[in-house]
C-alpha cells in the first residue's frame, strides 16, 4: 500500500519538523502541502459518509480512502471473520466488454478460458505482458457470449485502460466486433463475512442461497439495479455490489441497519490483514510486471485450453514455466521476532540470499507473524526452514501452506 506508506512518511516528517526552531513554518508548509494533496485526490460517492462515521482518510492510488474507523484494525479484522464488514471499494475500476468477439478479444490479453465459463460465472485471471509478467490481476465474469464484466485494481486503472484500449483499437481495425464501457457512473461495495448473505437477503427478492462463489447476477437490491458477484478479498463468504453512485449511500446505510450493527464499516487496513490471512496477492507487492502467474502460484487460473493453445501475451514464457517449472515461487511464511515487511530479505542458514518477502504482518486471527514472499524453486515446500532479515537481524522462519486462515467461500454442493 504505497499510498499508506506515503501518508506515514508525511506524518513522521511533520513530527520531526515540530521539534525544530522553525517548527511553525515547517508545520504551515506541510499543512499546505497536505491540503493541496487532499484536494487533488479523487473521492468516492461515500466520502462524506466515511468522514461522518469516523473514517480516517488517507491517500491510496490517487483516492482519499478510509484506512480505519473507530475500531482498531485488529478489532475490525476479527469482526469481519465473526460477523461482517462493509468496504467501500469504489476506487476500483469496473468495465464491460461487449460485442460478438468480446471474449476472443479479452482472451488475447488474459490467461483465463473465458469462453468455457458458464453464463453468469467468473474467475480470477491475470493480464500479461509479452514477457509473461503480470500487468494486473482481475476478476472476470462472463455475463453471456457477447458481454464480459471485469474489475481491475485502482492503482492499475490508467495502465490497464491504456493497455486494453490500444489492443482494442488494433483489434477493431482488423474488423473485430468489440466495444467497452467503463462504469464510472457506478460505485462498488464489498459486503464480507458470515452475516453478508443473511443481511443482503433482507434487501433483495433474489434467492441468494442458490447463488454460489463467483456467480454473477444483475438484480434489484434496495430498489437499485445492481451487478452482484459472490466474491471478495477476505477469504470469507461475501459479495461485491456494483450500484449506481446516486444510490450508494442509501445502500450502505441499509446494509448496516439490517445487520443491527453487527456488520461494521471497515477500512483498507483490515482489508489488507484479511487478504493476507487468506493468502491473496496484492498487486504492486506480491505481483508485478516481472512476476508471472506461474511464479505467483496462480497456475490454476490458466485454463486447460489456454495451456494447449496459448494465444495470450507472453504465452511462450508461461507455457514453458508450466512444463519445466519456474525459477522462483510464491510461498507462505511463519516467522519469529518482529513481523517481516515488504522487501525483507530471506536468507539460508548460511546467510545466502534465497528470496524476498513481499507482504507481511501480524495476523489478528492467528496471533502470530505471517508473510508471503518469493524463494528459489526447490525451497518452496512446506516445512522448509530459513531466516528473514528484519531491521538488520535474522529471525527463524518456515514455509507454510496458504491460506493461513481457512477460507469460507459459499460453493455449490
Amino acid at each position: 500500500m504505497r499510498g499508506l506508506l506515503a501518508c506515514a512518511t508525511l506524518a513522521r516528517r511533520a513530527a520531526a519538523a515540530s521539534s525544530t526552531a522553525s517548527s511553525t513554518a515547517a508545520r504551515r508548509h506541510l499543512a499546505g502541502a497536505a491540503e493541496v494533496a487532499e484536494a487533488e485526490l479523487k473521492k468516492t460517492a461515500l466520502y462524506d459518509f466515511h468522514v461522518a462515521h469516523g473514517g480516517k482518510m488517507v491517500p491510496f492510488a490517487g483516492w482519499s480512502m478510509p484506512i480505519q474507523y473507530k475500531d482498531t484494525i485488529m478489532d475490525s479484522t476479527l469482526n469481519c471473520r465473526a460477523n461482517g464488514s462493509l468496504f467501500d471499494v469504489s476506487h476500483m475500476c469496473g468495465l464491460s466488454l461487449q460485442g460478438r468477439q468480446a471474449i476472443p478479444f479479452l482472451e488475447s490479453l488474459v490467461v483465463a478460458d473465458v469462453a468455457a465459463l458458464k453464463d453468469g460465472t467468473g474467475s480470477l485471471t491475470v493480464f500479461t505482458n509479452d514477457k509473461g509478467g503480470a500487468i494486473d490481476d482481475s476478476v472476470v465474469t462472463k455475463v453471456n457470449d457477447h458481454h464480459v464484466y471485469l474489475v481491475v485494481n485502482a492503482g492499475c486503472r490508467d495502465k490497464d485502460l491504456a493497455h486494453i484500449g490500444a489492443h482494442m483499437e488494433a483489434f477493431q481495425k482488423k474488423g473485430g466486433d468489440v466495444k467497452w464501457h467503463v462504469h464510472d457512473e457506478r460505485s462498488l461495495l464489498a459486503l464480507q463475512g458470515p452475516l453478508a448473505a443473511p443481511t443482503l437477503q433482507l434487501l433483495t427478492k433474489e434467492d441468494l442461497s442458490k447463488m454460489y462463489f463467483s456467480d454473477f447476477k444483475m438484480i434489484d437490491i434496495n430498489g437499485s439495479a445492481c451487478f452482484l458477484t459472490r466474491t471478495g478479498y477476505t477469504g470469507e463468504d461475501g459479495f461485491e455490489i456494483s450500484v449506481p453512485s446516486e444510490n450508494a449511500v442509501d445502500l450502505a446505510k441499509a446494509l448496516l441497519e439490517k445487520s443491527e450493527g453487527k456488520v461494521r464499516l471497515t477500512g483498507l487496513g483490515a482489508r489488507d490483514s484479511l487478504r493476507l490471512e487468506a493468502g491473496l496477492c496484492l498487486y504492486g507487492n506480491d505481483m508485478e510486471q516481472h512476476i508471472t502467474p506461474v511464479e505467483a502460484g496462480l497456475s490454476w487460473a490458466i485454463g486447460k485450453r489456454r495451456r494447449a493453445e496459448g494465444g495470450f501475451l507472453g504465452a511462450e514464457v508461461i507455457l514453458k514455466q508450466l512444463k519445466e517449472g519456474p525459477k522462483i515461487r510464491r510461498v507462505g511464511i511463519f516467522s519469529q521476532g518482529p513481523p517481516p515487511r515488504s522487501h525483507s530479505e530471506i536468507v539460508s542458514g548460511a546467510g545466502e540470499n534465497i528470496g524476498e518477502v513481499t507482504s507481511g504482518g501480524f495476523s489478528p486471527c492467528l496471533k502470530k507473524n505471517i508473510a508471503m514472499g518469493y524463494v528459489k524453486n526447490g525451497l518452496h515446500k512446506a516445512g522448509t526452514e530459513f531466516k528473514v532479515v528484519v531491521r538488520g537481524k535474522q529471525y527463524d522462519a518456515v514455509v507454510t501452506k496458504m491460506p493461513f486462515v481457512p477460507t469460507k467461500y459459499y460453493k455449490a454442493p
